[in-house]
């Protein structure tokens, strides 16, 4: 499971998605490390191996899923101890299924507690033997250490899932328990049942604050060097470096991304050459010779708020394409920045954050909430 365990690796430029989980190396003693398991499939146990090479490794006992009494066992620069009756959960078959698992997570896939639901539903609307066989197979394929989570019910856990597939008379998975009843088998029926409602409302379901995720696709706002103002720019307004004047304190800057860098330095005499300057290009030429005012990482935020507010304030044009983005997520890069630009994922995408909550703002003008 990848929870909130997430994070990456690049190849040939590509960013792989990926997760990790604790594991045991043996390399002469055994080390508590931490097993990267990635989209492409492979899997860093003290080097990168494939999918097949990792089983290897679990055969060979190099990724160890058992400790014997008294090995002696560290964790990088944290500590070193003696095991003392080892109690342990995993087998090199069960971690294998996980990983297997994992991979398929990562990239979108089915995985095995996936298919054994999606065998289930089969069986529910054809309850055939040939059909309850399936499930029952797709169950056991599932690794065992994650059943208890199939259903997501941490209560019953998987108990309505093993009866299912067992039948009246049956037995499940587990040795020790009796043939399943009728009545505990009309039960689980009854539960799957109940659960196929709640599935069908909660997919019909809207929260009563709006939808989690945008309707309209994504906005990219790439970098560019608009020069002079156009008839119908589109998109292009929303640049900062839009030739759209914003006026602050009685001075009219060019462009917002002049007002910044003006704003930006500590020396007045500096700004003001700042806001002549030919171009943004130069603009931030300047500021970048010249003195930070004295915490400005502080207010950045808060200024670049302040001078988009204005610019769209004061030009309506650009105010009516921002708002006929819709509720789109706005990609804003800037080169120069990783801290304003999204820059293929790898930045904070602050302009593009400001220009969300700036279009919310335009939109509650016109609500007419009372207030506000």
């Amino acid at each position: 499971m990848i929870g909130r365990r997430i994070t990456h690796r690049t190849a040939d430029g590509v960013r792989i998605p990926g997760t990790w989980r604790p594991a045991f190396i043996r390399n002469g003693d055994y080390f508590l490390t931490d097993l990267f398991i990635y989209a492409d499939g492979l899997i860093d146990c003290w080097g990168l191996v494939t999918l097949d090479e990792f089983e290897k490794k679990l055969e060979s006992g190099w990724v160890a899923t058992t400790l014997p009494d008294g090995a002696s066992v560290s964790s990088h620069e944290l500590a070193a101890w003696k095991v003392s009756e080892p109690r342990t959960w995993l087998t090199p078959e069960l971690l294998l299924g996980e990983v297997r698992d994992t991979i398929d997570q990562l990239n979108g896939r089915p995985d095995s507690t996936d298919r054994c639901l999606a065998a289930v539903d089969v069986f529910l609307a054809d309850p055939t033997e040939e059909n309850r066989e399936a499930a029952r197979t797709a169950l056991l394929a599932v690794p065992e250490t994650q059943r208890c989570y199939a259903l997501g019910d941490m209560d019953l856990k998987d108990r309505p899932l093993r009866v299912l597939v067992a039948g009246p008379g049956g037995r499940t998975y587990r040795p020790d328990e009796p043939p399943v009843s009728q009545e505990e088998y009309d039960r689980a029926v009854a539960y799957f049942e109940e659960r196929e409602r709640y599935r069908a409302e909660r997919a019909s379901h809207v929260p009563a604050d709006g939808p989690d995720t945008a309707h309209a696709p994504a906005i990219q706002l790439s970098h560019s060097f608009p020069d002079k103002r156009l008839d119908d720019p589109g998109h292009l307004a929303l640049r900062n470096d839009y030739p759209a004047p914003v006026t602050v304190g009685g001075v009219v800057h060019p462009t917002v991304t002049h007002a910044y860098w003006a704003l930006s330095v500590a020396d007045p005499e500096v700004g003001v050459a700042i806001t002549a300057a030919e171009s943004t290009g130069a603009a931030r030429r300047l500021a970048s010779e010249a003195t930070r005012r004295e915490n400005w990482e502080d207010v950045r935020v808060a200024v670049m708020t302040g001078l988009l507010r204005a610019k769209y304030e004061q030009h309506p044009e650009a105010a009516e394409i921002l708002l006929a983005t819709g509720d789109a997520t706005v990609v804003y890069d800037d080169v120069n920045s990783g801290f304003w630009g999204d820059n293929g994922g790898r930045g904070r995408n602050w302009t593009g954050r400001i220009l969300e909550l700036l279009r919310s703002e335009l939109r509650l003008r016109r609500s007419g909430i009372p207030g506000l």
